[in-house]
């Protein structure tokens, strides 16, 4: 009899098993990113884990949605206020907003021939500076850099322990689990996030105008800056990543050694 996490990873193993063109999520990229398309492949043939959502890294642009303000708010009614307060996006992305650029490698390797003439601003999505003021309530444009996160649906606690010491030892220090108990009766089956936010960073580099236009609050020079230093992220995320892989294998090959060996204790 199949039970409640093996029928729910054959459901998310059946949505991955379809190739790249046909595969779509809700991340900017909609699909899985090559980076770590192996290590989930890998993360999902290992029996009591299965990965729900994975990010391999990513440097962004990000303009918030638009914000309401506070005189217009209090004209409304209560619940229509928090409705439309809702909608507002900070630089997570969650309740609008929209990305100017994204890209899951460094940006250097990224650029294609036909890119090179273009102005970094550009690339960016953003305009050139023009000395205006900040509008109070615009929304800001975010340059950010976000490591690897990767969320891990496990069978049991043994499991999930063994993924958050893969993750501790692989420098993904801020991985935590939820899940951690069940109904009477029921299984628990812990959800990782195997996470590192001492990598993330995020600047303020620009603003959007009232008549729409994205305005950039800084040069060339300093995106430039911003661009080398999520580059060397990205390097260190990557190690990070392979670390994680290989600690992952040593925790199940633990296990196995320590099969063998009761097994050749008991047949002595």
């Amino acid at each position: 009899m199949v039970n409640a996490f093996d029928q729910k990873k054959q459901k998310i193993l059946s949505a991955l098993n379809v190739s790249n063109d046909d595969y779509t999520d809700l991340s900017p990229k909609g699909s899985v990113d090559a980076g770590i398309r192996d290590l989930i492949d890998e993360i999902n043939a290992v029996p009591g884990l299965v990965t729900t959502s994975s990010c391999a890294g990513r440097v962004s642009v990000f303009l918030e949605g638009k914000k309401r303000s506070a005189a217009l708010l209090s004209q409304q009614a209560p619940q229509a206020a928090e409705s439309e307060k809702s909608k507002e996006s900070g630089p997570t992305g969650k309740g609008g907003g929209r990305w100017l650029f994204v890209s899951h490698d460094p940006v250097a390797l990224s650029i294609s021939k036909d890119e090179e003439s273009i102005s970094l601003l550009e690339r960016l999505g953003l305009k050139q500076r023009t000395g205006e003021d900040v509008p109070e309530g615009a929304s800001l444009v975010h340059f950010k850099f976000e490591p690897m996160i990767l969320h891990i649906f496990t069978a049991s606690l043994q499991e999930a322990n063994k993924v958050l010491s893969a993750a501790n030892a692989a420098g993904f220090r801020e991985s935590g689990a939820l899940n951690l108990t069940a109904a009477q009766g029921a299984t628990v089956t812990p959800m990782v996030a195997v996470r590192s936010a001492g990598l993330s960073f995020d600047s303020i580099v620009a603003f959007e105008s009232s008549d729409g236009r994205v305005i950039s609050l800084v040069d060339e020079g300093y995106l430039k800056l911003l661009l080398g230093l999520s580059d060397e992220r990205f390097r260190t995320n990557t190690e990070r990543i392979e670390r994680f892989r290989s600690h992952l294998k040593q925790q199940w090959a633990k296990e196995g050694k320590g099969a063998r060996e009761k097994k050749v204790a008991i047949s002595s």
